[in-house]
């Protein structure tokens, strides 16, 4: 593993962040989850924009040029043919529940080797569950982000670990699917992907962006509206994604099968020239 605090690499068993950090008392941090294939840092444009946004509508400091200075060092240090790099930022240390001066603020960056999901894991396809608990946006005025209060995706993403599932899908109080603990979602319904409308509980996904993209490029139409459980059972094929995991198909949910179709190859073709992989 390696680690980087505020653009200083540490042994990984020597890192430490005091007790008074604002991410441990109060879950009051962002994060971006990145991919990378050997040395090339995917997207990182694009997840350091969201979170460049995120911390402006929280007031949040943000030292975007320190942050990619470091990500550039850590791309020349990774060794793997794929890893996962995790980027956090925290206002830094508290005392009480006001915000501490911008100048504490920290960043931590962390890379471990990742496995890619697999041409038969895709072909196969994975199991989902319906989330037990709600979706929810402690900052219901803003739009949904990708906060380190991060417990109604901690708990569904464990309930559906239990049930042997990969995936929690959350849905609303209508009974609208939303997105899952780690995904966004997408169905192709009559020849038009259709995925969830952004808003207090649907998170700007980057690949979500990318996939749109792709599919206008194709040609495929794209419908964001609400998706009515009920609808998925029907639906002519239906995947997640996610910056990790590209497209994988769903082929269960709750144990029951889905529909299964091909246009998530020829997506999943277009968006890996895309991404530059």
């Amino acid at each position: 593993m390696l680690v980087n605090i505020n653009g200083t690499f540490v042994p990984h068993e020597e890192a430490q962040l005091p007790i008074t950090d604002g991410g441990f008392l109060f879950g009051d941090s962002l994060f971006e989850t990145l991919k990378a294939h050997g040395n090339k840092i995917l997207l990182q444009k694009e997840h350091l924009d969201r979170l460049e946004l995120s911390a402006k509508l929280l007031d949040f400091p943000c030292e975007r040029n320190r942050i990619e200075t470091s990500l550039q060092q850590l791309s020349s240090a990774l060794t793997d043919d794929v890893s996962r790099i995790r980027l956090t930022i925290s206002r830094g240390s508290h005392r009480g529940l006001n915000f501490p001066d911008s100048g504490s603020a920290r960043f931590l960056l962390t890379a471990t080797p990742y496995t890619e999901v697999c041409a038969t894991d895709r072909e196969t396809g994975c199991a989902c569950v319906i989330a037990p608990n709600q979706r929810v946006n402690p900052l219901s005025h803003l739009p949904q982000m990708k906060r380190g209060n991060y417990a109604d995706c901690l708990y569904a993403a464990n309930f559906a670990h239990n049930k042997g599932a990969r995936e929690a899908l959350f849905v609303d109080e209508e009974d609208n699917l939303l997105e899952g603990c780690t995904s966004n979602l997408f169905t192709l319904i009559d020849g038009q992907l259709v995925t969830p409308p952004l808003g207090r509980t649907v998170l700007a996904g980057i690949m979500r962006r990318q996939i749109i993209a792709a599919a206008t490029e194709m040609g495929i139409p794209v419908s964001e509206r609400d998706l009515p459980r009920a609808e998925l059972l029907s639906t002519e094929e239906a995947f997640i994604c996610n910056s990790l995991i590209d497209v994988l198909p769903i082929a269960t949910l709750n144990g029951q099968p889905l529909n299964r179709g091909e246009t998530w190859k020829s997506l999943l073709k277009t968006l890996l020239i895309r991404i530059g992989t």
